[in-house]
């Protein structure tokens, strides 16, 4: 049976995040090529009333068709932004309506939110103790009405098992694009993200994207080291030879570099490094040892250690997962 995803229309959504799980996890099928296998989730759209037109934020309703039962069904519930969240937003207290809605979720159920969905998330307690995240311009707030939760307001989305939230709006594709690879692999999500027109990783997070003032423009961005990097994974490379493509000085280049990405460039060279290992492990049958030399890190112990921490698996369970999950969607 298809993995089925609820999404929750709550009153002044936004249309075009209610429409993500939708884009994503309803196009996902069970083959690479996306031809032939059968759909791998099962996507409804529900009201915390009966069926009838939810209000959005623009000029249009939309018509649902399904009321609260269906987050009974659920095996993940998606709850998209609203700007009509009321006493969600403002004290951090779920309406008796939404409060009846959710008590309808098994136990157990995968909770995600979109952008500021996170409050209702963090008003039902699903966010207690737990690290989340939101739109970098609501962070702010969002911490002061939930001090209970560990806001984290630079990333783009966070994977904490059950529970996962993202950044701002099209965070949300990253995300959904997260948990397709998560169920399915690299080969399915990347597939996705092919016919959507995105790209199946986004380096960085919302760091990026928060407003902060222009550098002056003669500094020179740092595309170039990464494209550079990105040619020659499997082979040592040291901060001064990225710096060195830019002709920046090491401190300069690493300033620019988190300025551009987010994250420092060992960090960032870590994270391609752990996509080419999963890529290798996905699609070929090379010994640990050499996906390990091909991803560059070397030898098989630090591609597990790496791994272990990137994905909590070790390679050889990663492989047996999503290579059996290949195979069986022939």
């Amino acid at each position: 049976m298809p993995h089925r995803v609820v999404v929750l229309a709550l009153d002044g959504l936004l249309p075009f995040e209610l429409g993500i799980p939708q884009r994503i996890f309803g196009r996902s099928l069970g083959t690479e090529s996306g031809g032939t296998g059968g759909k791998l989730y099962d996507v409804v759209t529900c009201s915390i009333r009966p069926p009838g037109p939810v209000r959005t934020d623009a000029d249009f309703a939309v018509l649902v068709e399904h009321g609260p039962e269906a987050l009974a069904t659920a095996d993940t519930v998606v709850v998209p932004a609203s700007y009509e969240l009321g006493p969600v937003f403002e004290e951090g207290r779920l309406t008796e309506e939404l409060a009846a809605a959710l008590a309808l979720v098994r136990p157990g159920t995968r909770m995600v939110s979109i952008c500021t969905g996170s409050y209702v998330l963090a008003a039902a307690g699903y966010l207690d103790g737990r690290p989340a995240t939101t739109h970098w311009s609501s962070a702010d707030h969002f911490q002061r009405i939930f001090p209970q939760v560990r806001v984290d307001p630079d990333v783009l989305f966070i994977d904490d098992g059950d529970v996962l939230t993202s950044a701002g709006v099209a965070a949300g594709i990253d995300l959904c694009l997260h948990l397709v690879r998560r169920d399915h692999g690299a080969a399915v999500a990347n597939e996705i993200a092919r016919r959507t027109v995105v790209p199946p990783h986004r380096d960085g997070g919302q760091a990026q994207y928060i407003h902060r003032p222009l550098p002056e423009p003669q500094f020179a961005t740092t595309t170039a080291a990464r494209a550079w990097a990105l040619a020659r994974l499997e082979r040592p490379i040291l901060l001064r030879d990225m710096a060195e493509q830019e002709a920046m000085s090491v401190r300069t280049f690493t300033r620019r570099f988190r300025e551009e990405v987010g994250i420092s460039p060992g960090q960032w060279l870590t994270q391609q490094r752990v996509e080419r290992a999963r890529h290798l492990l996905e699609s070929t049958d090379l010994p640990i040892d050499q996906v390990a030399r091909d991803a560059g890190f070397g030898t098989a112990t630090s591609l597990r250690q790496h791994l272990q921490a990137a994905l909590g698996v070790p390679p050889t369970v990663y492989r047996r997962t999503f290579r059996s999950s290949a195979d069986a969607s022939r």
